[in-house]
C-alpha cells in the first residue's frame, strides 16, 4: 500500500469489533513505524499508555464522554506529549546528544546544544506546551497511518477531562495528553458515510 491508498483509506472508525483481538506483535509494529516520524532536534518528545484491558478502559471511558469506543477497541492508547523532553538532563534529550556525539558531532558543542534547544523551547509555558503536542502530534498521525498500512482501523478522540486522565492513571505532570487514540477493526458489516470534505489546494495556500 502506498502512502496515498494509505491516506485515503484512512477513516475515523467509531464501531470497533469487540471480538477481533490486535496482538501485541502488531501494536508494537504499529508503535515502531510510528517512531520514524521526525520531532525536533530528535528529542521524540512523545510516550504512549496502551490499554488493554477491560476495567482499564472503563476507568478512562468514564473521563471521556462515556464514547463506547474507548471500551469496544481491543487497544486504547493516551498519547502523552512530554513538556519537558528539551531539557537538561531528561533521559530523551541525553539519549540524543549522544547519538548526536556517535554520529560526529564534537563534544565541544554541548553548550550550543542546550542553548538552542532552552532557548526555542524554555521561553516561556506556551513554548513549552507548543513544542510537546507539535511533536506528539507528529507521532500520533503517524500512529493512525501505521494503523491503517497494518489493516488496522483507528480514531483519535479529545473529548475527556484531562486533568482526571492524568489522575486515574498516574501521569506525571509534566506530560499533556493531546488525544486518545482507539485501536482496532471495524465493526462487520459497518457502512460508513462517504468521506467529508476536504479543503482544496486553493483553499490551503495563502497568497501573500
Amino acid at each position: 500500500m502506498n502512502f496515498e491508498q494509505i491516506t485515503k483509506s484512512r477513516r475515523s472508525i467509531n464501531f470497533f469489533d469487540p471480538d477481533k483481538e490486535v496482538t501485541p506483535e502488531v501494536i508494537k509494529k504499529m508503535v515502531e513505524l510510528a517512531s520514524n516520524s521526525p520531532s525536533s532536534f530528535n528529542l521524540q518528545p512523545w510516550n504512549l499508555v496502551v490499554l488493554r484491558d477491560r476495567e482499564q478502559k472503563e476507568k478512562l471511558k468514564a473521563l471521556a464522554w462515556d464514547q463506547p469506543k474507548i471500551v469496544e477497541a481491543p487497544v486504547t492508547m493516551i498519547v502523552l506529549a512530554d513538556r519537558e523532553g528539551w531539557k537538561q538532563g531528561h533521559p530523551g534529550l541525553e539519549r540524543t546528544w549522544q547519538e548526536m556525539v556517535k554520529t560526529g558531532m564534537p563534544e565541544t558543542k554541548r553548550d550550543w546544544f542546550l542553548n538552542a534547544t532552552s532557548s526555542l523551547y524554555n521561553w516561556s509555558t506556551d513554548a513549552k506546551l507548543a513544542f510537546a503536542a507539535k511533536n506528539a502530534g507528529f507521532f500520533a498521525m503517524s500512529l493512525m497511518y501505521a494503523a491503517v498500512s497494518l489493516g488496522l482501523d483507528s480514531h483519535p478522540m479529545d473529548g475527556f477531562d484531562h486533568e482526571g486522565v492524568k489522575k486515574a492513571f498516574n501521569i506525571p505532570d509534566r506530560y499533556w495528553i493531546p488525544l486518545l487514540l482507539a485501536v482496532g477493526y471495524k465493526k462487520p458489516g459497518l457502512v460508513l458515510d462517504p468521506p467529508k470534505w476536504r479543503k482544496t489546494y486553493e483553499e490551503i495556500v495563502v497568497e501573500l
